[in-house]
């Protein structure tokens, strides 16, 4: 047994995906050294010489030469005999030093080095894989999908490091299928049985915001700055967006010429329509531009509730609730109220007529020949004009106006 067996893999420590050549060599020689210490009680005499673009290394003993008869310390010492079988010309006090062979650890020995230098080099991948991918939560990965489960979809980076999509990170309308490519974000990493996991999502609102990054240059420049993003994944999202230069407008520059620039988010998103909004610090408009495309005709917040009542005419409420909700849920989201939406009941006019039991036949006539027929235009109309202009007493027209009011209270 060489040294080349007991390292049959040194071709594969050299490929290593994620331990550096100084690391390895550096593991390499406390594993060697912890043998040295087992066998021999110290490694303070040897030298461990490692050549990791060949794939072999050397131990070296060094021992004092003494003179015949004198060796006390046969690991540290050699008598002046045995060091001439080396060299004819040494002599005593001299140093000499000799190659150890793996042999002479013993067969056991030799076996458990072999283990301990797997297991130290498998924990030293660990560690450093989720170093790695620690620092690169919330970046965008691309992988080919490796096998798809039901649960969840194995995916391999270009190392062929293994991360997982869940089943709860996918959009509903995903559809991969084994060599696929895939575009994720890099959701967290954890640590299971002491193996690093690495989770992807696509249903991060990060994702959204790191496709908006590689599709807007201005993002990426940070002269539009994303203030928040709400999703439903596959349905429908809002983009709040603020422009620090004038000249820039943020929602122009995110959906581009003919929508050329969300168009390629859109599609990495299965067709999620988005909604990209202009922020602003006031509440009540805020609230109006995430209820977009519905008009809003007024707004009463209460700011301790974070509630916020919304009126809309009729045909204005389906488009501030959406299909199925949405549009309203994510408004929600985005302003941070509850938000409830109500009619706007517009009062239907009466004509006077109608007031015929309340109202004298000869006073209708006098305000009908002077244009008002209705109760509205009545009451739009001072109390003083109208005595004026029909010749009727201030306070016959002041009772008529009470009558009126009172249908509309």
């Amino acid at each position: 047994m060489d040294n080349l067996n007991l390292i049959s893999t040194f071709a594969e420590f050299k490929e290593l995906k994620n331990i550096d050549k100084s690391t390895m060599i550096g593991v390499l020689e406390e594993v060697f050294r912890h043998l040295l210490v087992k066998t021999y009680e110290t490694d303070e005499n040897f030298d461990i010489i490692i050549n990791a673009e060949r794939g072999d290394l050397e131990i070296w003993r060094n021992r004092v030469i003494v003179a015949d008869g004198e060796v006390e310390n046969p690991n540290q010492q050699i008598s002046l005999s045995d060091a001439r079988k080396i060299d004819a010309t040494y002599e005593v006090d001299e140093e000499v030093a000799d190659e150890i062979k793996l042999e002479q650890f013993g067969r056991r020995a030799v076996l458990s080095l072999r283990q301990n230098l797997a297991s130290r080099i498998m924990d030293l991948e660990k560690a450093s894989l989720y170093e790695k991918y620690s620092e690169k939560v919330g970046e965008i990965m691309t992988g080919e999908v490796y096998q798809v489960w039901k649960k969840e979809i194995l995916v391999l980076d270009d190392d062929d490091n293994e991360l997982i999509l869940p089943k709860s990170e996918q959009i509903p309308s995903d559809f991969f299928r084994k060599g696929d490519t895939i575009r994720a974000i890099i959701s967290k990493v954890e640590m299971r049985n002491n193996t690093p996991v690495i989770i992807l999502s696509r249903t991060a609102p990060e994702f959204l915001e790191r496709l908006f990054e590689q599709e807007v240059p201005e993002i990426y420049d940070g002269l539009i700055t994303i203030k928040k993003i709400v999703r439903i994944p596959g349905e429908r999202a809002k983009v709040a967006v603020e422009s620090y230069d004038e000249r820039i407008d943020p929602v122009g520059a995110c959906v581009g010429v003919k929508g050329s620039r969300i168009y390629a988010v859109v599609k990495e998103l299965r067709n999620e329509n988005i909604d990209v909004v202009n922020w602003t610090a006031n509440t009540q408009l805020l609230i109006q531009r995430a209820l977009n495309p519905a008009k809003v005709s007024s707004i009463t917040l209460d700011d301790e509730k974070k509630t916020a009542s919304v009126y809309l005419k009729p045909n204005e409420v389906s488009l501030a609730i959406g299909k199925g909700g949405l549009n309203i849920r994510l408004a929600s989201m985005l302003t941070g109220y509850d938000i409830d939406v109500y009619r706007e009941v517009e009062e239907e006019d009466v004509a006077l007529d109608e007031f015929s039991d309340e109202i004298d036949q000869w006073i209708i006539d006098a305000l009908k020949g002077i244009g008002c027929d209705t109760a509205k235009s009545v009451l739009e109309m001072p109390v003083a004009e109208l005595a004026r202009r029909t010749d009727l007493e201030e306070e016959t027209v002041r009772e008529v106006v009470d009558i009126l009011k009172s249908e509309f209270e």
